[in-house]
């Protein structure tokens, strides 16, 4: 027979037992249900971005803090080693100094030394050495998850999360949700990039790689009303390779076309990433700079010009050679606020090739411009020459 006392703690080691588990059970059900919600957000912000085809509005519904919830601060880092999505997103208007929580990065030693070329998730605390150039924007955070971007085994970028509390990103922490999460990031930013690829396809010069004239004529519609409403000058530079038919027949169209990419590329190189060049026909090509004086057009002009002069052509069977450019330089101002035609483009296009045809005529190798106007050409026939 079992003593009253002795059943007596028996009931209450059980009852304790059965508040203990159900205290446990409602944890869990507690976390389950805190889960839940966790994997209902993650699917709801994952199909909003699996619905987005336009490479802006994904990379700014990526980085829009308000979209994730919960989330401290969040920056996107992204391997762009030949400014491909830059160029991309400055086309379309965008001020890439208002996105600080847009990062991009042109070699893997730069991600390397913000300690983000991994293809494993890293967590732990922030430390400003190491992680500033990742978290730019507002108050930094106490911990941080970077969680690398993977396509095909390759590291294209990483999401970085911080938290102000220091205990929110610790190693051993279980990253389930957020990898679920990077990997659809990783998959709609390759399939926005290949969109943007393809639509630009038909807007790029397939010898050189540049924009071609109906990009050009897009652009130079769209910086025209860009003048009228801010005001700013719109500069344009039109650049001819000199005696090009020379180096075809001396050389061969193959070692023409070679010389057009070179020069392209030397042209590119002087020139802002929001700088607009295309390639105009044959051996000409066309820069818009937009909010750029006619000062400092012919500066940028000059040193293009110099930069082709001193450039040497090599081929394999003929002696090396060089080549000259002659450039036409022409800028647009007017009032803010002023209506804009599709003539003032033209406009503009016309006295580049004016002084374009004055720098031929007079010696090539040279930059003229036709100096700066407004809603009507200039009067003065007396170009400056450089």
């Amino acid at each position: 027979m079992i003593a009253p006392e002795k059943s007596r703690d028996k009931s209450e080691d059980l009852a304790a037992q059965n508040r203990l588990l159900t205290q446990r059970l409602q944890e869990l059900m507690t976390e389950g249900r805190h889960n839940e919600r966790k994997m209902r957000r993650f699917q709801a912000l994952e199909l909003r971005l699996v619905g987005l085809s336009s490479l802006v509005d994904l990379l700014r519904a990526i980085v829009n803090q308000e979209d994730h919830g919960g989330w401290d601060a969040v920056s996107l880092l992204l391997f762009d080693p030949e400014y491909e999505i830059r160029r991309a997103l400055m086309d379309e208007g965008v001020k890439l100094e208002a996105m600080p929580q847009l990062i991009f990065v042109s070699s893997v030693d730069e991600m390397t030394d913000m300690h983000v070329a991994s293809l494993f998730p890293l967590l732990g605390p922030y430390r400003a050495d190491k992680h500033s150039r990742i978290f730019q924007h507002g108050r930094r955070p106490s911990s941080i998850a970077l969680l690398p971007l993977v396509r095909y085994g390759r590291l294209i970028g990483s999401f970085n999360i911080g938290s102000f509390e220091s205990a929110r990103f610790v190693r051993g922490v279980r990253t389930d949700f957020l990898e679920h999460f990077v990997a659809v990031v990783a998959i709609c930013i390759e399939n926005a990039i290949n969109m943007e690829r393809i639509k630009r396809q038909g807007l790029t010069d397939t010898l050189t790689a540049i924009n071609n004239r109906r990009f050009f004529d897009q652009r130079l519609k769209e910086e025209v009303e860009m003048v009228g409403r801010t005001g700013r000058p719109l500069s344009c530079m039109l650049l001819d390779v000199d005696h090009f038919k020379r180096v075809n027949d001396t050389y061969g169209h193959q070692v023409g076309d070679q010389v057009l990419r070179e020069v392209a590329a030397l042209i590119r190189a002087q020139l802002r990433g929001s700088d607009v060049l295309s390639r105009y026909g044959g051996e000409e090509f066309a820069a818009l700079l937009a909010n750029t004086s006619n000062e400092g057009t012919l500066d940028v002009a000059e040193r293009v010009r110099q930069a082709i002069e001193a450039h040497v052509f090599d081929s394999e069977e003929f002696e090396s050679f060089t080549v000259t450019i002659s450039i036409g330089v022409a800028t647009f101002r007017t009032a803010p606020n002023t209506p804009m035609s599709r003539s003032q483009g033209e406009v503009l296009i016309g006295q580049a090739d004016r002084v374009l045809y004055e720098a031929k005529a007079s010696g090539r190798n040279r930059v003229v411009s036709a100096g700066e106007f407004g809603l009507q050409p200039p009067e003065s026939d007396s170009p400056v020459i450089l």
